[in-house]
């Protein structure tokens, strides 16, 4: 949301460094009463949902809920309000959660099943970040992001194969067991296939023949032995993106050399100085007259 701007300077200006920055002690306060009154509304709805608390409590669970919602709408309101462009604020991500945390409780007026939707509340609590000052981690976030994208291919492809290998030995299973042992279709068997070669084996459907058995072993086996492959993919993206935060794009002024250390001061192959702006022109020649006799 960095790019949301303050719609006039006065009033205005001054929600906006409350409501959308944290650097002020009363912004902090806004954005911690803000999340602590979110989770009391996300566990309001949640005790409601207790027929006990519900019947004890009904009455007082409903007039929170509503004075939660009224506080939520003039919030708001007032982030629109002080935003030179509301409608993109509206649209963005916190936006629509923003709009989806009140828009159920008015709902309940014409629909009574729409409160149960008041739980996605909790995802506003995505802005304790900044409180925490944690988005000094964006970039090793990105840092993955990119190692992701970068090895999606490679990961696709081990899915596609993981889900060859999980419908055929369902198949097989299916063909194999008799329907009474659970396995009444090749779906259901395919379900038996995902929770045995991920290694969970709830038990609510296991094989009974001595064939079956040891299909199941198999990827078990299979399981254990492929569960490392997309983890590796995944680990050699981040070691490659990290090695190349370590060198820099510049190219060296004697000989073209890229790929250099951002620290380095000196080409790597033939010894001429790196920063043409340097301050130290002595500095410069010395290097120069070295890479010369080097040559």
């Amino acid at each position: 949301m960095a790019d949301l701007r303050p719609a006039a300077v006065g009033l205005r200006t001054r929600l906006f460094q409350i409501i959308f920055e944290s650097d002020s002690r009363l912004a902090k306060s806004f954005d911690i009463g803000l999340i602590l009154m979110i989770l009391a509304s996300v566990a309001v709805v949640m005790l409601d949902s207790v027929d006990s608390y519900h019947s004890a409590f009904g009455t007082l669970f409903y007039e929170a809920e509503w004075a939660f919602t009224l506080l939520f709408t003039l919030e708001l309101a007032a982030r629109l309000y002080c935003l030179e462009r509301p409608l993109k604020y509206l649209t963005s991500f916190y936006g629509v959660i923003d709009l989806l945390s009140i828009l159920p409780t008015w709902l309940a007026l014409l629909f009574p099943w729409g409160q149960s939707l008041l739980v996605v509340r909790l995802l506003r609590v995505l802005r304790i970040f900044r409180v925490l000052r944690l988005m000094q981690f964006v970039g090793e976030g990105r840092l993955l992001i990119d190692a992701l994208k970068n090895s999606w291919h490679q990961i696709l492809l081990f899915l596609f194969g993981v889900l060859m290998v999980v419908i055929i030995f369902s198949s097989l299973v299916y063909l194999i067991e008799p329907p009474e042992a659970g396995f009444s279709n090749i779906p259901t068997a395919v379900y038996w296939g995902v929770v045995t070669l991920t290694t969970v084996g709830y038990g609510d459907i296991t094989p009974v023949t001595p064939l079956g058995q040891f299909i199941s072993m198999m990827v078990m086996l299979i399981g254990y032995s492929i569960i490392a492959v997309p983890t590796g993919v995944f680990s050699a993206e981040v070691i490659r993106s990290l090695r190349e935060q370590r060198y820099s794009n510049e190219a060296c002024p004697g000989c073209g050399l890229d790929r250099h250390e951002h620290d380095s001061r000196y080409c790597r192959r033939c010894g001429t100085w790196l920063d043409e702006d340097t301050q130290d022109p002595r500095l410069r020649d010395e290097a120069d007259g070295a890479s010369q006799q080097g040559h």
